[in-house]
């Protein structure tokens, strides 16, 4: 298995787990309000909360569909600033990452 295949199996694995979470967020975002005014304050402020979880997964599922595309296109390591080559050891640490370290200074 190469070092980009296991790559591609932790973003996948990574990309499960963000829609999970963010669907259990969902649903706990379309539950019932309570009646009392003290209760629903406190509902809204746990409500900012979890939108924020649920748009940080959301931008963060965006960025590994990405970069599961990039890997099916055969572009994956490929800076795409200047072009030149994505260490294998950054992508590890970022699985993620679009541009080379030097480009991304």
């Amino acid at each position: 298995m190469s070092d980009y295949d296991k790559i591609r199996e932790k973003l996948e694995q990574r990309l499960d787990n963000l829609r999970r979470r963010t669907s259990k967020v969902r649903n706990s975002l379309r539950r019932e309000r309570n009646a009392d005014s003290q209760e629903r304050a406190q509902e809204a402020e746990n409500d900012e909360v979890l939108e924020r979880l649920d748009q940080g997964g959301v931008d963060e599922a965006d960025a590994i569909e990405g970069a599961l595309d990039r890997i099916a296109a055969g572009t994956y390591a490929v800076c795409a600033t200047c072009e030149g080559a994505i260490p294998v050891a950054r992508l590890e640490a970022l699985p993620f990452a679009r541009t080379c370290i030097d480009c991304a200074s």
